[in-house]
């Protein structure tokens, strides 16, 4: 793990590139441990392919959401079988990394579990979830879509209010 380190961020703890990655660069195994059952006070549980969950551990554990990731978990994969070879997980960047930017996945999240998105990156979803389930969450979170609905008319309306000096801002 001496590519990467771990550092606050304005959502907690994040982790960063030391230094300059390339694509498709292989950080790094999330190790942590491998349950059952998804536990009551985990936000961190990642699904691995047989169906048991892994709680990940420092570092890898403080990976942050990005509607616009920098990298990726995958599985070993079997070329022959075309089947994970283990029950594991790694991450990958997906293209170049800079120095010192932080390292984030697409957490991917059902409609049900998503919460509101904070990554403020130019595609962001407004929400943690999978992309093909976005339209899911105002039948599933009716009283969080509301909100959300709300709150996207006012910075709306924000932005078309009239500047100092004259025009409205569209």
């Amino acid at each position: 793990m001496r590519k990467i380190r771990i550092e606050e961020t304005a959502l907690g703890m994040g982790v960063f590139a030391r230094r300059k990655l390339g694509a498709d660069v292989v950080v790094g195994e999330i190790l942590g441990e491998v349950l059952d059952e998804h536990p009551e006070d985990s936000s961190y549980c990642m699904e691995l392919q047989s169906g048991r969950l892994l709680e990940p551990g420092p570092p890898l554990r403080f990976l942050n959401h990005s509607c616009e990731p920098n990298c990726e978990l995958f599985y070993w994969v079997d070329e022959e079988s075309n089947t994970p070879a283990e029950d594991r997980l790694w991450l990958q960047t997906i293209r170049p990394i800079k120095a010192d930017e932080e390292m984030t996945i697409d957490y991917c999240w059902p409609a049900d579990a998503a919460i509101r998105c904070r990554c403020e990156t130019v595609s962001c979803r407004g929400w943690v979830v999978d992309p093909d389930e976005r339209d899911q969450i105002a039948s599933s979170q009716p009283e969080a879509w509301a909100d959300y609905l709300t709150e996207t008319e006012a910075v709306s309306v924000k932005k078309r209010r009239p500047r100092a000096g004259g025009k409205a801002v569209k």
